[in-house]
């Protein structure tokens, strides 16, 4: 359980709190690539970390993410003109490079140099595995630019999608670490006790810190074998996964990793960038199953609004839950398996009262990102940098989802944790 201003101090993410403080310090996916998909297209407006700023694919297919309102009268940039490497605000005329300089001043006499006086707010962008990047932090502590195993992996490896949550980014975190619930939520089949998750409820968790958060093993005993999960942390809020072994009608899930980034949109409301890879550098992604797991997952294309990157089922019509399928199937009744994880963490409110929990063996991975997340902002008070921000510390890790001999010890998979792109 947590007090309520330590709750406080890690859920807040505003300009000048802890936490905000601590998330500027790393280098955050801010869209997909899709969202921008042609130079001198239209704007997308972007708020993240609870500031509203504005992103656009300049001319030679740069990407700038400025403030979303010009510095002469504050009008909105979304409706600005993206044309010749910068963006034009319609009011006055007043355009700026995506590193914020101001190169035209059309209102002002032509010999004015108010123009080199003037700049929006602007933040360094760094487009890969799909993604866009982006460091809102002070300038003398950007990190190297991230290299995730992900993004190493060709295009033809990989597949990225996002959803929003309505919920802060703790509690989607934390149900993303949080191995044990996959045997209560993500029962698929509630009548087969042999698949994976179901024959053992009660998972053996063990946590090893390192210098980019953690790694942790969930372990499930059944007969004389051992179904081991080892997943990464990777700080501030990327989990590490291997493949989904149970997918719908028994079938065994392609050989592909997976995992999240979740994203603070602002205290109440969450982007969570969704991947998988390939990690065979010999086999591209096969992109059948890509869809299926999608599907699966409940983020398939068809699962969302239209336009949107928010699904259909989701709090204003109870995710559809359907309390037949929960009575004989399911032990939701919720279809796909992270729309079953909003459900419930959605449902704890836009922030988790965490003064009124009470946590167990099973919760040893929350406590510990909890630890690291108090250490790293009192670091960042100190100075200091936090863990997690040297690509040189998370850049050769990887997940595994393996059945081993009973009694293996998960640390002697080393050679199966090691990124091979």
């Amino acid at each position: 359980m947590l007090t309520a201003a330590e709750n406080e101090r890690l859920t807040r993410v505003g300009p000048g709190t802890p936490m905000g403080n601590l998330m500027r310090r790393y280098w955050q996916p801010a869209l997909l690539s899709e969202e921008l998909s042609e130079a001198d297209g239209a704007p997308v407006r972007v708020r993240l970390l609870g500031e509203d700023l504005v992103a656009f694919r300049d001319t030679n297919g740069d990407i700038g993410l400025v403030d979303a309102f010009c510095p002469h009268r504050r009008a909105p940039m979304f409706f600005g003109r993206n044309e010749e490497c910068g963006l034009r605000c319609v009011y006055h005329g007043w355009k700026f490079d995506r590193s914020g300089a101001c190169v035209d001043m059309p209102s002002e006499p032509p010999d004015s140099l108010f123009k080199t006086k003037v700049s929006i707010g602007a933040y360094p962008t760094y487009e890969a595995g799909d993604m866009v990047w982006a460091y809102l932090g002070p300038p003398e502590f950007q990190p190297p630019a991230p290299d995730y195993e992900l993004l190493r992996a060709p295009k033809t490896h990989r597949n990225v999608s996002k959803t929003y949550e309505q919920a802060n980014w703790l509690q989607a975190l934390e149900g993303g670490i949080d191995t044990s619930h996959s045997s209560f939520v993500h029962n698929q089949d509630i009548s087969n006790g042999r698949l994976l998750r179901n024959a053992d409820k009660a998972p053996r968790i063990e946590v090893e810190k390192t210098a980019y958060g953690f790694r942790y093993a969930g372990i499930r005993s059944r007969e004389d074998e051992d179904y081991v999960r080892v997943y990464h942390y990777v700080m501030p809020a990327q989990q590490l996964r291997g493949g989904v072994t149970d997918l719908a009608g028994g079938k065994k899930a392609y050989p592909a990793l997976h995992g999240h980034v979740w994203v603070p949109i602002d205290d109440e409301t969450t982007w969570t960038f969704n991947w998988i890879y390939a990690y065979d550098p010999a086999i591209p992604i096969d992109r059948e199953h890509a869809l299926e797991h999608e599907r699966y997952s409940g983020r398939h294309p068809d699962d969302y609004i239209p336009n949107t990157y928010r699904l259909k089922r989701n709090r204003d019509n109870d995710y559809l839950i359907d309390r037949e399928v929960q009575r004989t199937k399911t032990f939701t009744g919720i279809a796909g398996i992270n729309t079953q994880d909003y459900a419930l963490q959605e449902g704890m409110g836009p922030i988790c009262d965490r003064t009124n929990e009470h946590l167990g063996t099973s919760d040893r991975a929350i406590i510990a990102a909890r630890q690291l997340l108090f250490e790293a902002i009192d670091a960042v008070e100190r100075g200091e940098s936090p863990r997690g921000t040297n690509p040189a510390d998370y850049g050769k890790v990887r997940p595994v989802d393996l059945l081993v001999p009973r009694g293996s010890r998960w640390q002697d998979l080393e050679p199966e944790l090691i990124a091979r792109f």
